[in-house]
């Protein structure tokens, strides 16, 4: 044998024997989020545009607007209220302009496992893989999804916020359409997170309706979530920071909702909702007057819901996440108001603010409360209700914020 061949088998056998450099994988962080609750059909009282609904040889098409921006994206869609396996036949995703039209050379297709297509199994979610799609913080993301066979009532979120359009049959994932229908609920999306080189922190807004942004314009990000993550992105000193929204409408702390689509208590939906969050560093938690308002055989006391409160401090404490509490708003001339309740109201917001068990706290009742009439809104930040606030009472909310206390 020649040196020359001998030098060269050396050369081969120490190659194969290197072990392969992996590909570097991004470091995923949360930029939107909406969770799931189970389906209803219809309810008393609440829009039809805001109930579950099925589909069957039809392409939705759904818009979310991202926190924070990233150099890839992964979706993660939702059939954990589903009964049956859920068929997706394609998936699309583009950036949009304000308008809702499509900027050019942004859309992308969306596979699973290499497939562009999958079936979830009922009780799930579902991770897409990565697509190499640059976005910019507080970008409008279309999501696609072409749905071939009958879906079942899907696992939604209700208060989307955000106008969805129904295809006439057949797969539209990635085109334009003529909708034969339009709703305002989140349909089989739950989640759409970024990926770049370093972790982004992630603040998890956590409550019920008041957080979720219930009667503010559809179309427009008016929650207090939205003005956040609007005041980071525009502070060089935070604009790295993501902000999702785990607020559910009609959600109690210590128990299920009063109906399906309030979703299940914030102790049992803390796990996935907020703990599962990639990147999660910092928690707003505001809930507690549906615990306090809602009819219930016997009235909740301070005590009882301050126990919950605890619940959720003590499991954000265990895995390093900050979390901070913000005060329950005055809710007098709400349809469920009590004067007992109110004086449960007044009893934990002083807990929230004295106690030293949160790692912050933010008082949106200051914020919101009419100065002479301190157990009501202030009437120009209220939407109508006296419970909820109107698009200038959420913007306050989110400017009632110290951004220095998030960093």
């Amino acid at each position: 044998m020649s040196l020359r061949t001998v030098a060269f088998a050396l050369i081969v056998s120490t190659l194969a024997a290197s072990p392969a450099v992996p590909r570097s994988r991004p470091v995923w962080s949360a930029s939107w989020a909406a969770s799931p609750a189970p389906p209803l059909a219809s309810a008393p009282g609440l829009p039809a545009a805001a109930m579950a609904r099925a589909f069957n040889n039809q392409t939705v098409s759904q818009i979310v607007r991202l926190s924070v921006g990233g150099d890839e994206l992964r979706l993660r869609l939702t059939n954990e209220y589903g009964r049956n396996p859920l068929k997706i036949g394609a998936a699309h995703i583009a950036l949009v302009d304000p308008t809702g039209r499509v900027i050019g050379g942004t859309d992308r297709i969306v596979t699973f496992g290499g497939r562009g297509e999958v079936v979830i199994p009922p009780g799930a979610p579902w991770v897409s893989d990565a697509v190499k799609l640059p976005v910019p913080a507080r970008a409008r993301l279309r999501i696609s999804l072409f749905f071939p066979e009958d879906t079942g009532l899907c696992t939604c979120h209700a208060i989307g916020g955000q106008t969805a359009t129904v295809s006439p049959p057949g797969d539209f994932s990635g085109k334009d359409f003529s909708p034969v229908a339009t709703f305002i609920a989140r349909a089989f999306i739950s989640e759409v997170d970024v990926g770049g080189p370093r972790a982004r922190p992630v603040i998890v807004a956590f409550g019920d309706s008041i957080t979720d942004g219930y009667l503010s314009s559809v179309d427009q990000d008016q929650r207090w979530p939205d003005r956040l993550a609007e005041r980071l992105a525009a502070d060089p000193r935070y604009a790295g920071h993501g902000v999702v929204n785990a607020g559910i409408g009609g959600n109690r702390i210590l128990a299920d909702g009063a109906i399906a689509l309030f979703g299940q208590s914030a102790v049992a939906r803390f796990d996935r909702d907020v703990l599962s969050v990639p990147g999660v560093s910092t928690i707003i938690m505001l809930e507690g007057v549906n615990d306090i308002g809602q009819a219930r055989a016997t009235p909740i006391d301070a005590e009882t819901l301050i126990e919950g409160y605890r619940q959720i401090i003590v499991r954000a404490h265990a895995k390093g996440i900050r979390i901070i509490g913000g005060t329950i708003l005055p809710y007098e001339g709400a349809a469920y108001y009590r004067p007992q309740g109110d004086l449960v109201r007044t009893a934990v917001n002083r807990w929230i603010l004295g106690s030293g068990e949160f790692d912050g706290t933010i008082d949106f009742d200051a914020a919101m409360r009419d100065p002479s009439r301190p157990k009501r809104l202030r009437a120009e930040l209220q939407s109508g209700d006296w419970l909820h606030p109107n698009d200038a009472g959420y913007r306050a909310m989110g400017d009632a914020i110290r951004l220095a206390m998030l960093h």
